[in-house]
């Protein structure tokens, strides 16, 4: 009975429009009444829950990367590196969409959000993209799909929240695990803008001379610096992930504010105001789930959840197929981190006892859930980019929908190809 108010509540306050944090602390407080009577009410569990899962050192990446993210898309940074990408990939058949696809994977380097991306690449890609010739649809599918690569490839604040829910997992590992298949879900994603250039006859750039590669290269040589510094840095044990996030909010003010002077004191302290707002809608989140986490582990619904699917299938492939099934309708209607808060713990035991590796199963779930980002009713890149692209919701979705394509063929790869994730971090670290 309390198991089933415990997900049945849960579920039916996302329904009707809950936030996260409300949906996932009413619930929790709730079940709490129910155990022990409203005059008992334990508010010393509900305040040692949320003070503890926040005194998490790890979890002070997260205002840092979102930080140099907002920075980086201050002024002329993200024009220079857009650049440059099209200088590198503009000849190729399908021209500034490649370098759409391009700048997001530099950009991933820099900031790990894809809203980050869809909103500030963004405007300065589609508007690119529609005076060189494109459709503005085009435009806006190719942007939402790309921006799904930032919190991919590190710095990604989704892995490290999936690190901390998940417990003993090496966040550096999980973040070098991202890197192939961030790659991979560039590859695709060209070679679908590919097919549809060649079909629609799409313009292209003439190939580049060396003297104008050097000329942009130098121009971004600074914002290109980044992802070098993070990925480095974590690679050579000079800082933590954690401390690699405050080197990119320190490398992202000087090159904003000293280097090119595109920020003010004001606009500084605007952007720092932002950032305090987004993470604190993140920590909240970490908190209720705290506190839901608790009491899911005394219900012991994954221990019921791991003899339900055992009862059914003991083969990993099945079983990983329905994690994606799951996964991927789960972004569909909830929040990213919320997902992976409230859901890790539970899946944690089931993988570890068919031997899947933490690391291979973070990136595919992440995976899984970037893709719910492009899709309603939750789907926050299509709202980013619908407003970029002055297009309404529903042509968004019909401008992104062959673009699920490549995104599903890289899930697949990575999903039955576990090396793909491991390999890299296994030799590196």
């Amino acid at each position: 009975m309390m198991l089933a108010v415990f997900l049945g509540l849960l579920i039916l306050l996302f329904v009707i429009g809950f936030s996260a944090p409300y949906a996932i602390g009413l619930t929790s407080c709730i079940v709490l009444i129910m155990e022990r009577g409203l005059g008992s009410f334990p508010f010393d569990i509900v305040a040692t829950k949320f003070a503890f899962s926040a005194n998490n050192f790890t979890l002070l990446a997260i205002p840092f990367f979102l930080l140099a993210g907002k920075l980086m898309n201050t002024g002329s940074i993200t024009r220079k590196i857009f650049g440059f990408c099209n200088t590198l990939v503009g000849w190729i058949p399908g021209g500034l969409g490649h370098a759409n696809i391009l700048a997001s994977i530099v950009f991933a380097g820099m900031s790990g959000s894809a809203v980050a991306d869809a909103s500030g690449l963004g405007t300065i890609e589609i508007r690119a993209m529609e005076d060189a010739g494109f459709d503005t649809d085009f435009a806006a599918g190719v942007t939402a799909a790309s921006s799904t690569i930032g919190p991919i490839i590190p710095p990604s604040i989704p892995l490290i929240v999936f690190a901390v829910s998940a417990g003993n997992v090496s966040i550096a590992k999980l973040l070098i695990g991202g890197i192939v298949p961030g790659l991979l879900m560039g590859i695709t994603l060209m070679l679908m803008v590919a097919y549809f250039a060649v079909k629609r006859k799409y313009p292209c750039t003439k190939f580049p001379t060396l003297g104008k590669i050097w000329h942009d290269f130098k121009e971004a040589f600074f914002p290109l610096l980044t992802p070098v510094i993070l990925i480095g840095g974590i690679l050579t044990g000079v800082f933590t992930p954690t401390e690699a996030a405050v080197v990119a909010a320190a490398y992202a003010f000087i090159l904003t504010v000293v280097v090119y002077r595109e920020a003010s004191l004001k606009d500084v302290l605007a952007i720092i105001e932002d950032t305090a707002k987004e993470t604190a809608s993140i920590m909240i989140v970490v908190c209720a789930s705290a506190l839901y986490g608790y009491l899911l582990v005394r219900t012991q619904l994954p221990t019921v959840f791991m003899d339900a699917i055992f009862a059914v299938t003991e083969s990993k492939i099945v079983i990983l197929l329905l994690l994606n099934v799951f996964f991927l309708i789960i972004g569909c209607f909830m929040e990213t981190n919320s997902a992976l808060i409230i859901l890790t713990p539970i899946l944690i035991p089931l993988t570890s006892a068919l031997g899947i590796d933490p690391l291979h199963l973070g990136v595919v779930i992440v995976l899984n859930l970037m893709t719910g980002l492009l899709t309603p009713p939750v789907g926050m890149c299509l709202y980013a980019t619908a407003k970029v692209a002055k297009i309404s919701l529903d042509r968004m979705i019909k401008a992104v929908a062959p673009f699920y394509i490549p995104l599903f063929l890289t899930l697949l790869l990575i999903t039955f190809v576990p090396q793909l994730v491991t390999w890299l971090p296994n030799v590196l670290l």
